[in-house]
């Protein structure tokens, strides 16, 4: 039977595991995730989750206990945020090369230093190259049914999947929360049965000396897998409709149909980009929005079909790539080069280190966009202390300014 029940992403981030019958579960407690795996524990304790609860020393250990756990043939899950997240960084690399389909959430939260526990989603897209898939929840339900999802995705190309969520706007907002039967959670995810495991009485190395010979197809293996990914995640999304009621697509359009300018965003703050697009349509302004669930892999061909021939393209990321611009605004503009009618994308910064991104500061926003006439690599809004931005005296929106040089 369905409960109803109101709870914060991390408590739904916890039924998502359960749901999913973790059978391993490793714990490091880190603000703000600590509450995913504590509500684990609990049920672990009660009997209601059949599953090994392991404490472990650190976040680099929490992996590990991952790996060890999906290589002997369980389903293995844990969660983290930020600096642990970072301390996780070389374990991850494990996953991946071992081919195990472990799932993580992460509660991203800025990093440090200064020490800050607030949301932004640096740490997960430092993680971008590493080989896992990310989807990114923008609700509580999500937080919940993105677990299933990885875990029905990952167990058929054997990578690991990561579920981002944003640190306290999501993990510590209660929201309504459909927790599904467990019987047509079961059908949908089915027990795991690797191709194969650690046996004792089978004795195997695994992940050993690679030479030259070999190590470049076993990679070329990984990104072939990656890209079968891309169409097992919209199966599987469908799939999830059919089976759970609620369909699941790696992009989200909202008002696209004759949408001029287009706002690109990840991540619960996609919640106000919602609200601002409706407040700017009663303006009179043709904007919609593009929702960015699934960032690895990432949705190339949607990107190109939905962005092509729109006037202009603004892509909000909540992360820093110093030296760059944006991380989405990036892959955005990657996945529309080349394209006869690829739109001009400005990439506007906001909401670092935990800072509001108001409907407001989207609508400044989108005002910004429709009057600016050079597409821009990096703007920062909301920056105290740095110029007027040049195109109204209240722009709180500025390019990054060129340093003096001294003789």
């Amino acid at each position: 039977m369905r409960e109803r029940l109101l709870l914060t992403g991390n408590h739904a981030a916890a039924y998502g595991a359960m749901l999913s019958r973790a059978e391993v579960i490793s714990a490091y407690p880190i603000t703000p995730q600590t509450m995913i795996v504590e509500l684990l524990s609990e049920l672990t304790a009660s009997g209601r989750l059949d599953a090994e609860f392991i404490t472990v020393e650190s976040e680099h250990s929490a992996m590990a206990a991952c790996v060890g756990a999906s290589a002997a043939g369980a389903r293995a899950y844990t969660a983290t945020s930020g600096q642990g997240l970072a301390l996780m960084h070389e374990m991850l690399h494990w996953a991946v090369g071992a081919r195990l389909p472990i799932v993580l959430t992460n509660v991203s939260r800025a990093m440090a230093p200064g020490w800050s526990i607030w949301s932004d989603q640096s740490d997960i897209l430092s993680q971008r190259d590493v080989g896992w898939m990310m989807v990114f929840a923008e609700t509580v339900q999500e937080a919940q049914d993105f677990v299933l999802w990885m875990y029905r995705v990952s167990e058929q190309v054997y990578l690991p999947g990561m579920v981002g969520m944003d640190a306290f706007i999501l993990s510590h907002t209660a929201e309504p929360l459909i927790v599904h039967d467990q019987e047509a959670a079961d059908a949908y995810l089915p027990p795991f049965e690797p191709i194969y495991d650690l046996d004792p009485a089978e004795p195997r190395a695994y992940g050993g000396l690679v030479n030259r010979d070999h190590y470049f197809e076993l990679r070329y293996k990984i990104y072939e897998s990656m890209e079968r990914a891309g169409s097992l995640l919209r199966e599987a999304g469908e799939e999830f409709g059919e089976v759970l009621g609620r369909r699941y697509t790696p992009l989200e359009g909202y008002l696209l149909d004759d949408a001029e300018y287009v706002v690109v965003s990840a991540g619960a703050m996609t919640s106000n980009v919602r609200q601002a697009v409706r407040d700017l349509r009663d303006r009179g302004v043709k904007v919609g929005l593009l929702r960015v669930i699934a960032f690895r892999p990432f949705p190339i061909t949607e990107v190109r079909s939905l962005l092509g021939g729109r006037r202009k393209v603004a892509v909000l990321d909540r992360n820093m790539s110093p030296g760059h611009s944006g991380i989405f605004a990036e892959e955005v503009r990657s996945a529309l080069f080349g394209q006869p009618d690829a739109p001009p994308v400005y990439g506007y910064v906001v909401g670092i280190g935990g800072r509001d991104v108001r409907v407001e500061t989207v609508v400044d926003v989108v005002d910004d966009l429709t009057v600016r006439e050079e597409p821009e690599m990096a703007l920062y809004v909301g920056v105290k202390g740095l110029p007027i931005g040049p195109l109204r005296r209240d722009s709180q929106i500025t390019r990054l300014q060129p340093l003096e040089v001294q003789p």
